[in-house]
């Protein structure tokens, strides 16, 4: 059985080893807003409850190991003490994926992950309306376990007021957990949905996808695509060439497919087929047809 010292690890082997053997980890959706009262969106999965009495939430915007930078979450609660933090059901984890990407301070997540913003009732940052569960909190500390990149930052919340859609409630008003659907993070890639097992989403860490914001208004207002399709679409940081475009559709023709003679309902209806089998490639070959 392999040992460590902890003294003898990097901080990045420190981390891989943590995140891979302690989970799955809930996560926390946390809104938060800067001094300049613009709206912030990211997730969390050192995250957890911690008291019924009083109602207490903690989770950690951990300080990056790579340059020892602070997240624009720290930075806001310290500047307005006030978190909604929404948990997350496998209905809206790509977007919450993309929501995770180092987007430039100032930039609303809300926005280019496709979230709905909801004004909340007892703080200022905004509830998340996708999310089943939503707890308005007042931060009441934040206390700081280090200077160093990797070191954690305990935020420590408060339930001022609590939402809970009635789509998962059973027919006795409680919550079903069923129906509730959360997903909870792993290490790697990799998450877990409570009710069927791990699956992977590629982490956009080193990347910045294009954005909801940035997909045609067709794609955004379809009926046929659902937040977890936008989000895998929303991920890319390029669209493809009109090269591979042409390519793509002399493949298709080959095999019978004339994706020319498809109405935009048609192709849309293509593209989510692509979708499901997470080839996001073709699927936008297909949409810019």
């Amino acid at each position: 059985m392999p040992s460590f010292l902890t003294k003898d690890l990097s901080t990045p082997k420190m981390q891989e080893l943590l995140q891979n053997s302690i989970g799955p980890r809930p996560i926390a959706m946390a809104s938060t807003m800067d001094a300049e009262g613009r709206p912030n969106l990211s997730p969390f999965s050192f995250f957890n409850v911690f008291s019924a009495n009083p109602p207490i939430l903690v989770f950690s915007p951990a300080r990056r190991v790579r340059d020892n930078s602070t997240k624009h979450t720290l930075e806001n609660v310290i500047a307005l003490p006030e978190v909604v933090i929404n948990v997350v059901n496998y209905d809206m984890i790509h977007q919450v994926s993309l929501s995770s990407t180092e987007y430039p301070k100032g930039i609303n997540e809300f926005v280019k992950a496709g979230f709905d913003m909801v004004e909340s009732d007892e703080v200022q940052p905004f509830r998340l309306k996708q999310s089943p569960a939503q707890f308005e909190c007042k931060v009441i500390e934040v206390v700081s376990l280090g200077e160093n990149g990797g070191a954690g930052n305990l935020v420590i919340c408060e339930v001022i007021k609590t939402h809970i859609s009635s789509q998962v409630l059973d027919d006795k008003g409680r919550i079903d957990p069923y129906k509730m659907d959360l997903v909870a993070r792993a290490g790697g890639n990799y998450y877990s949905r409570a009710k069927s097992g791990f699956f992977e989403i590629p982490k956009p860490i080193s990347s910045m996808g294009i954005g909801v914001d940035a997909l045609p208004k067709a794609v955004i207002e379809s009926s046929i695509f659902t937040g977890n399709d936008l989000g895998k679409l929303a991920n890319i940081t390029n669209l493809p060439s009109s090269e591979n475009v042409q390519l793509f559709l002399a493949e298709q023709r080959q095999k019978g497919l004339d994706l020319l003679r498809m109405n935009q309902t048609q192709k849309q209806q293509q593209a989510k087929l692509f979708l499901d089998q997470d080839d996001v490639e073709n699927a936008w070959h297909v949409l810019l047809s």
